[in-house]
């Protein structure tokens, strides 16, 4: 498989490069050429294999001959070697839970996926990496689990002050060895920006050789397919589900229409947006506009300008009306996500996080139009990390998982960075 950008003005690399590089030399996104078509025996043996058996037979084709078979099939066994439980909330409704990985969050799958990658690439290489990525909340937990003590590999973590979940902090600067925090004073689009920007400094790029672990790095990305295609193992309906998906950066989703395009039998997708709405806008009227971020009780998601838009456009050739008749756009205000909360846990006992209970009003919402159809929605984080919006709304305790315990008698280490270029410059040119 071969990669292209999307700004066309960089050669096209293997996926070995691609992941290395993180983004193409000229600032774009890496797309593969061409999209990988299920075969009738996996779609039909779909329920009987195994997670690890499905996970290599979706992404062997994006790998192609960059990885061994067997270090490839290990590493796709070691990703996904937790639960991925669809569970019934209501007759129509269930929650394809995605928190039951390391740091109780679904980009477990992508930063375990990588890191292994990675790992292995490094074996190949004399010359260090360094893992520059922005988070929003989740993904620096699951990429700082994922690479820790990955020899030949160092990480570095933006992530905006203030603006994530306490135990999401927690998680992403209490490891130290390989992984440094940067704690931004300002939102995650500047931490994304310093990023992007970052990746074109001939001084940095001649310093260090630098890839990224968020959703624009290919080997983040594409793995987020497994998600989808667990739910079609567990779901019991005759009738193609439809899925609603919380959307902050839109790699999940855009990796969900991916498996779709490759036979994945999927009715339709709900794109749950909170006050960030530039996508749902956009699938409304045809006309996109980036803005800066708006603060949310699901901050993960609180993203102005997300990243990975500009591949869903060229999974659907630029085509608006392609794109909306199979994603239909959502946005929920921060006083539905918390009546949501408490109304869903009062009638089923089903307990959501914020970015769960974005993506359950938008389906819920989405089906009360469409009664014939059922729907999954993806709960991407487990509630406990987000206790100062979950419990005054149930008015009691979420209890912490065995998994997250020890983290809340570690000790914060953070380096505090404007959010201007020339620190991050100087930080990375040491």
């Amino acid at each position: 498989m071969r990669y292209y950008s999307l700004n066309q003005q960089a050669p096209t690399v293997d996926f070995r490069a691609a992941t290395i590089a993180g983004q193409a030399p000229d600032g774009g996104l890496y797309f593969p050429e061409r999209i990988p078509q299920f075969s009738p025996e996996v779609l039909a043996n779909l329920k009987t294999m195994t997670r690890a058996e499905l996970a290599f037979e979706v992404i062997q084709p994006y790998v192609g001959d960059a990885i061994p078979t067997d270090v490839l099939r290990s590493i796709c066994a070691e990703t996904v070697d937790f639960e991925f439980p669809l569970v019934p909330v209501t007759g129509q409704i269930s929650a394809l839970e995605l928190f039951h990985g390391p740091t109780l969050a679904f980009k477990d799958v992508g930063a375990r996926f990588m890191s292994r990658c990675l790992g292995y690439f490094s074996q190949q290489q004399t010359a260090p990496v360094t893992v520059l990525v922005a988070t929003s909340g989740d993904t620096g937990g699951a990429v700082a689990d994922g690479f820790l003590g990955v020899e030949g590999v160092e990480v570095v973590i933006l992530y905006p002050s203030g603006k994530v979940s306490p135990l999401q902090e927690l998680q992403l600067t209490t490891l130290g060895q390989n992984i440094t925090a940067l704690e931004v004073r300002g939102n995650f689009d500047d931490c994304q920006r310093l990023v992007k920007q970052a990746f074109l400094d001939p001084q940095v790029l001649a310093h260090r050789q630098l890839t990224s672990a968020n959703s624009i790095n290919v080997a983040r990305w594409l793995p987020q397919q497994f998600y989808y295609c667990y739910a079609l193992q567990q779901w019991a309906h005759d009738t193609a589900p439809v899925v609603a998906v919380p959307s902050g950066n839109f790699g999940n989703i855009c990796a969900g229409l991916m498996a779709h395009a490759s036979g994945l039998p999927i009715g339709h997708f709900v794109a749950a947006c909170n006050a960030n709405s530039a996508v749902a806008d956009y699938l409304r009227t045809g006309m996109f506009a980036a803005r800066p971020a708006v603060v949310t009780l699901s901050n993960a998601m609180d993203v102005g300008n997300p990243s990975n838009f500009g591949r869903i456009l060229e999974l659907f050739e630029q085509q608006h009306a392609a794109v909306s008749r199979l994603v239909s756009g959502a946005v929920v205000s921060d006083a539905e996500t918390t009546a949501t909360i408490g109304r869903v846990h009062q009638q089923t006992g089903y307990l959501l996080d914020p970015h769960g209970a974005v993506a359950f009003r938008a389906l819920e919402d989405y089906l009360t139009e469409h009664p014939e159809a059922h729907g999954i929605f993806l709960e991407t984080a487990h509630p406990v990390k987000f206790p100062e919006v979950v419990e005054p709304v149930i008015g009691t305790e979420v209890p912490v998982p065995v998994a997250v315990r020890g983290l809340l008698s570690r000790t914060k280490q953070s380096v505090l960075l404007e959010p201007d270029y020339a620190a991050l410059q100087e930080f990375l040119l040491r």
